[in-house]
């Protein structure tokens, strides 16, 4: 069993780390980080501290996860590797390839494992999506569309994702998930275009993007905004096949935030109504009709983690994949 201390105690550590650190028997949730709540109302055998240095400092602390702000990730995880330390980091990993590939090197040096939480590789909708794809059903790939969108017109009251930084923004905060989705389907494009904007009232920040990937035969669109008050598709796949179309998003975190457990049968599960559509030939027949989301799992992330470690495994979510995915953030942030 390993001990955990978690850093931060907001969204992600709260609702999309601590669960499944709790539920995991090959974790022991030790410690959590925490200035402003009261982490034992929902984990009762915690231990409480106040800063990093406190967690450092302890000997009995095998892995430790930073959910706190952007702009620290990259500090902190240097300070965890080099109290020896495994370290697993919220994305965005850093802000920049070159605090990526020192982190990377030093996690070498110091024979440790560091991860990014890039839970989203999870998801039920985007594990569907790249199972349509390994099985051939849409032929070859021709165009592939994500659109990662909100209607979130006031400002953040959380002041620090609102300050601009290199870490903050709409690029680091959801494009780091869809951009790393796209590395994992298709590797490092043989070019990147793309443009960020601020559209709301009052914002210092990027809060929309539109990225393209450029793969050859394969066109990948990647878009975003905060001021999508009417869905769309998520996916949209063309193929010299036929096609598939996904609207809604996983489950996971509202089911978190709802307090549904990720040990509980119903977790991650989407409404069939969310089922996507696919419209192909397979085996020379046309078909036209529905596909049934798969299980999202953010669990199977801390689950190979645990293995990554122990030695029993290779680890899934690799930094050396999420630098590419940083290169790419820098090079549209120069356009």
């Amino acid at each position: 069993m390993l001990n955990v201390a978690l850093i931060g105690f907001g969204l992600s550590g709260r609702y999309l780390q601590a669960p499944f650190f709790s539920v995991n028997p090959n974790f022991n949730l030790k410690t959590i980080v925490s200035n402003s709540q009261n982490p034992k109302e929902y984990f009762p055998a915690v231990e409480v501290m106040k800063s990093l240095e406190e967690v450092l400092a302890d000997d009995s602390i095998d892995l430790v996860s930073i959910c706190s702000p952007n702009a620290t990730h990259y500090e902190f995880a240097k300070k965890c590797l080099l109290a020896d330390k495994h370290v697993l980091v919220e994305k965005p990993f850093t802000a920049t390839a070159e605090e990526a590939e020192e982190l990377i090197q030093l996690s070498q040096e110091r024979g440790k494992i560091i991860s990014i939480y890039q839970n989203r590789r999870f998801d039920s909708d985007f594990m569907t999506v790249k199972k349509v794809i390994e099985d051939g059903l849409l032929g070859d790939l021709l165009s592939y569309e994500v659109h990662f969108d909100r209607y979130k017109p006031i400002l953040n009251a959380k002041k620090w994702k609102e300050t601009n930084n290199a870490a903050n923004g709409i690029l680091y905060d959801l494009g780091s998930h869809i951009i790393d989705q796209a590395i994992v389907l298709f590797g490092t494009p043989e070019k990147v275009w793309g443009e960020t904007c601020t559209e709301r009232i009052g914002s210092e920040i990027d809060d929309s993007f539109d990225i393209r990937l450029n793969y050859g035969k394969l066109k990948v669109t990647l878009k975003s905004s905060l001021l999508v008050r009417e869905e769309g598709p998520r996916y949209i796949l063309y193929g010299t096949k036929g096609s598939f179309v996904k609207y809604g998003i996983d489950v996971q975190e509202d089911h978190l935030k709802a307090g549904i457990m990720p040990n509980m049968d119903t977790f991650g599960i989407e409404p069939e109504s969310n089922s996507g559509i696919i419209n192909t030939d397979i085996n020379g027949l046309h078909f036209r009709g529905t596909i049934e989301t798969l299980k999202g799992d953010w669990g199977i992330l801390f689950q190979n983690l645990y293995e990554a470690i122990t030695g029993k495994a290779e680890l899934l979510v690799k930094p050396e994949e999420v630098l590419e995915q940083i290169k790419i953030m820098e090079q549209i942030k120069r356009y």
